[in-house]
């Protein structure tokens, strides 16, 4: 079982700065693949920061030079940080995992991976 716990959202007028972290918990195996999502009301949840096989990052067009995923395998923890914030930016963001990586490498929501409570984020203008 696999326990994700997301931090560091809040409120920040446009242009600021945050840093989400998602700590990972229980047995933790190197092929455990991770992923950003957000979902503001009334919308779908969307893949915002992920990872391909080879490790390379990707990322959503909307977010693409403002956003960096990263993530310290010491720690078992996934940051997403995030530069030049809009008001388009404010959503509900979690982190997901997913031993099966089929999903999470497309930015695509993985059914049968784990989830976080999410962290909000508002971003004012």
């Amino acid at each position: 079982q696999v326990q994700l716990v997301e931090s560091g959202g809040g409120s920040v007028q446009a242009g600021g700065s945050l840093r989400l972290s998602c700590a990972t918990y229980g047995i933790i195996y190197s092929t455990l693949y991770m992923g950003w999502f957000r979902q503001a009301p009334g919308k779908e949840r969307e893949g915002v920061a992920g990872f391909e096989s080879n490790g390379r990052t990707i990322y959503a067009d909307s977010v693409k030079g403002r956003f960096t995923i990263s993530k310290d395998n010491a720690k078992n923890t996934l940051y997403l940080q995030m530069n030049s914030l809009k008001p388009e930016d404010t959503a509900m963001y979690y982190c997901a995992a997913s031993y099966n990586g089929y999903a999470l490498t497309r930015l695509r929501p993985p059914p049968d991976g784990y989830w976080g409570q999410g962290t909000q984020v508002t971003v004012s203008s």
